[in-house]
């Protein structure tokens, strides 16, 4: 499996290990779920309470690529703070039905804050314009992978899950 962190494209991220990985070829779906170490971008005056002035944030992926289909789904959350955050995103690329070389993606999020009273909402905050960001990254970075793969103008989905 190929890793591509750390990565200029992706300057927050300092490693991913994957923990799973299975190959369902009856069915054509690759899955895998991983574990991104990445940096702690709390500003520092939160990071003033002990809970938040973590070294890495743990987030745990899992995707599962459907060959058949051309089709790829992934799912994230947070293991760092559990106890106090909730951040929860699952994405869908595939291919656009009547154009095969547009891709369609869907994207949906939830953040929820509890046990930490009234901060719980400049943490919510911080964190909704952080993920805001990360969406609008995460959109150049397919975009340029896209551009990368390409070469003659079409993409594949296989070619962004190798």
């Amino acid at each position: 499996m190929k890793n591509y962190y750390p990565s200029a494209k992706e300057k927050f991220v300092r490693k991913i290990e994957v923990q799973d990985a299975k190959e369902d070829h009856v069915r054509g779906v690759s899955y895998k779920r991983s574990v991104a170490y990445c940096d702690n971008v709390i500003p520092g005056f939160l990071r003033t309470i002990r809970v938040l002035n973590e070294s890495a944030i743990l987030l745990e992926e899992e995707s599962w690529f459907d060959k058949r289909q051309n089709q790829l789904s992934l799912t994230s959350r947070n293991l760092t703070w559990a106890n106090y955050a909730r951040l929860y995103e699952k994405s869908k690329f595939r291919q656009h039905d009547s154009n095969p070389n547009w891709t369609v993606f869907e994207q949906h999020g939830s953040i929820d804050i509890h046990g930490i009273g009234p901060l719980g909402r400049v943490i919510e905050m911080f964190a909704q314009r952080f993920l805001h960001l990360g969406v609008k990254r995460g959109f150049m970075i397919m975009e340029d992978l896209l551009k990368e793969r390409s070469g003659n103008g079409t993409h594949n989905m296989s070619n962004m899950c190798s």
